[in-house]
C-alpha cells in the first residue's frame, strides 16, 4: 500500500527536498508541493492524501490555521515542521490536531519513519523531541487550574500511564517503568484514551498537563 503525502513548506529548497526523500521511497509517493497554508489545505482537498508535512510558519495562512481546517475536514493526518527555537505555537498545534512534529533539521531516515508512523494512526511522540517542545510551550502560559479531565474514571496504574504518556516514553519505556509487558501497556493506553475521550497519545500530553498530573519541566 502506497502512502501519498502532500509537503508544504514556504522554503522551496527545504519543501522540495523533503519532497524529493519521500518520492524515493518505494511505499511513499508526494501528490503535491505547496508554498503557503492556504495551498496546503486545497492540495489536501483536491489529493486526499494519507499525511500533510506541514510547516508552522508559512505566509498567507500559517500551519495552525491550515492544520485546524485539514483536521476538521478530512482524515489526513498532519506531521507538523517546527524549528523548536522558535516556534511558540506547538500547544496550539496539538489542540489543531496535529498527530506529530518534526524539527527540520530531521534526519532522512527519521523523516521517513515519521511519515509511516504516522500514516498506520500513530501519533508521533519522540520523548527526546516532544517532551522539550511541550515543556517549553506549556512554560510560556501561565499555570492553568486542574481541569476536570475525568480522571476519576481512570484507575491508579492507567493515572500512572498517563503521566509517562504526558513525559513522552514510548510503549516499551512505560513498560519498563511499570515492570509490564508492552502487551499490558497498549491496554492501559487504550483505556486511557477511551475514558478520556482523547484521540490519540498527543491529546494524551495536553491531559496529563491540564489535569495537574505534570507540570513543565516535568520528568
Amino acid at each position: 500500500m502506497t502512502v501519498s503525502v502532500v509537503v508544504a513548506d514556504d522554503q522551496e529548497l527545504v519543501r522540495s527536498g523533503f519532497a524529493m526523500i519521500l518520492d524515493a521511497q518505494p511505499d511513499l509517493t508526494v501528490v503535491a508541493e505547496a508554498g503557503d497554508g492556504a495551498e496546503a489545505v486545497e492540495a489536501v482537498r483536491l489529493h486526499r492524501p494519507d499525511v500533510l508535512l506541514l510547516d508552522i510558519r508559512m505566509p498567507r495562512m500559517d500551519g495552525i490555521e491550515a492544520a485546524r481546517a485539514v483536521c476538521a475536514e478530512t482524515t489526513t493526518k498532519v506531521i507538523m515542521l517546527t524549528t523548536f527555537d522558535q516556534d511558540d505555537y506547538v500547544y496550539d498545534a496539538l489542540y489543531a490536531g496535529a498527530s506529530g512534529f518534526l524539527l527540520k533539521d530531521v534526519r532522512r531516515d527519521d523523516l521517513v519513519h515519521a511519515v509511516r508512523v504516522v500514516a498506520a494512526g500513530d501519533s508521533l511522540l519522540a520523548p527526546a523531541v516532544t517532551r522539550r517542545l511541550i515543556d517549553d510551550t506549556v512554560r510560556r502560559r501561565p499555570v492553568p487550574a486542574p481541569a476536570p479531565v475525568g480522571l476519576d474514571a481512570l484507575t491508579q496504574r492507567e493515572r500512572e500511564t498517563l503521566v509517562l504518556l504526558g513525559r513522552g516514553l514510548s510503549n516499551a519505556e512505560i513498560a519498563a517503568e511499570l515492570v509490564v509487558s508492552e502487551h499490558t501497556v497498549k491496554t492501559h493506553v487504550s483505556n486511557v484514551l477511551m475514558k478520556l475521550d482523547l484521540r490519540d497519545r498527543v491529546q494524551a500530553v495536553i491531559a496529563a498537563y491540564e489535569s495537574g498530573l505534570l507540570r513543565p519541566g516535568t520528568r
